[in-house]
């Protein structure tokens, strides 16, 4: 494939999986129900796209989802999570996997996702008040988030091995 052909393919690409992020977006912004889930399949298109384009085409992907969804929904919680954690996990996850030491990406992984985890506190606090009202013990919340995110990480990193297998391989057919 001629190197024109191939960008205009990734180009492609990014648009189709920019509308399917927006789309996610959204339909966790009108739905009463699974949200989060909404949210985590939207976050898989940032690894799909590295995989079958290129890391600057999935950047490009996650910035436009972002606008996009911000344009179209407003500032909604769920988009402010999917700006701040879900569709920035996949960019992160990218480099900090490069390092190939499992218990240094886990730790860095957790970081991450604490600061994620206090921003989207912070900013909900800010932009939602009335939104957290919450009855459970802090510390008990926050172990709770810390299993929630490394079974979200393991289901990532099995769809991405899972893609890797059956998408790199077709990447030409696409």
């Amino acid at each position: 494939m001629t190197s024109t052909r191939r960008k205009t393919v990734d180009i492609a690409k990014g648009g189709l999986f920019t509308a399917i992020g927006v789309i996610l977006v959204y339909l966790s912004t009108i739905v009463p129900v699974n949200k989060a889930y909404l949210l985590a399949v939207a976050s898989c298109i940032i690894p799909l796209s590295v995989i079958t384009t290129s890391f600057k085409n999935a950047v490009v992907i996650y910035f436009a989802t972002s606008l996009l969804s911000l344009v179209i929904c407003g500032l909604r919680n769920t988009v402010v999570a999917y700006i701040i954690f879900f569709g920035l996990y996949g960019i992160v996850k990218y480099y900090i996997e490069r390092i190939r030491k499992s218990y240094i990406e886990i730790i860095l992984k957790l970081v991450f996702f604490n600061i994620t985890l206090a921003l989207l506190f912070l900013s909900y606090k800010l932009f939602f008040p009335n939104l957290l009202n919450i009855y459970i013990p802090l510390y008990i919340l926050i172990i709770g988030a810390q299993i929630v995110f490394l079974i979200f990480d393991y289901v990532l990193t099995m769809f991405i091995s899972y893609s890797n297998k059956y998408f790199i391989k077709n990447r030409d057919n696409f």
